[in-house]
């Protein structure tokens, strides 16, 4: 437990706050999803959103990451830097982002269909949100990482699809990634013990086919080694005795 950050209730009430305006952002962004708008539209209109109600992004100037969004479209598992790309009717894009408010980082994602999308990209999003919503419903303090990875991995390969290897859940508090990392597989019954009053990221990453990624030129996003459909939904939550609060 010594390496889970504990978190006060002024802490937890500042992330309260912090997930209120993150969640709030990504409750108005996909309105603003349709065919012909640009990546870069949607992270001007998340960061004004962000300022405007007290917080700063999280992602902006991390290691140099340049928007407040993540926009990672169709292939694009995460990191997809926000700019001309024209959206168009079929797509679907990954929206995460995070929120800063009193030193404190909250991180979420939701996966939007953009039109009318394939059957089979359907489906990628209907597991993998429900692999999310599992994962919420069953974590409490005294739950392992690993049987928590490997409801995600059922969940998932159930429905026909990959949980992506090297992308994980995370710890949250004063830095955006610090420990526990979740994966989205793993085996019960094994890895840390989850505390009440710690706070972390949980985000199924899946894709129709693969379970492995590459990184693009630009050196942030990553795709699909065989360039199959990748969908991302992401709470942070607070664990509690019995049950956890999602925060954003």
């Amino acid at each position: 437990m010594s390496n889970f950050q504990i978190f006060t209730d002024a802490e937890i009430a500042s992330f309260r706050k912090g997930g209120k305006i993150l969640r709030g952002c990504l409750d108005m962004l996909p309105a603003h999803v349709r065919a012909g708008v640009t990546t870069k539209e949607l992270d001007t209109i998340a960061e004004e959103y962000i300022r405007e109600h007290g917080g700063r992004p999280a992602f902006k100037g991390y290691h140099n990451f340049p928007a407040t969004l993540c926009t990672s479209v169709n292939n694009e598992c995460v990191h997809g830097i926000p700019g001309p790309r024209v959206l168009k009717d079929g797509d679907i894009i990954k929206l995460d982002c995070g929120v800063i408010y009193d030193g404190l980082y909250t991180d979420a994602c939701v996966t939007v269909p953009v039109g009318n999308i394939s059957s089979e990209a359907e489906n990628l999003l209907h597991v993998t949100k429900r692999a999310l919503d599992a994962a919420v419903a069953f974590l409490r303090a005294g739950v392992r990482v690993g049987d928590l990875s490997s409801l995600i991995q059922k969940i998932v390969e159930a429905g026909e699809c990959k949980p992506v290897r090297s992308l994980t859940g995370h710890g949250l508090g004063r830095d955006l990634h610090q420990f526990p990392d979740i994966p989205n597989f793993g085996k019960s019954g094994t890895g840390p013990i989850f505390p009440a009053r710690t706070v972390v990221a949980v985000e199924p990453i899946v894709s129709i086919s693969a379970s492995d990624v590459e990184t693009t030129p630009d050196a942030w996003t990553l795709v699909t080694v065989d360039r199959s459909l990748a969908a991302h939904f992401e709470h942070t939550v607070l664990v509690m005795e019995e049950g956890c609060e999602v925060l954003a």
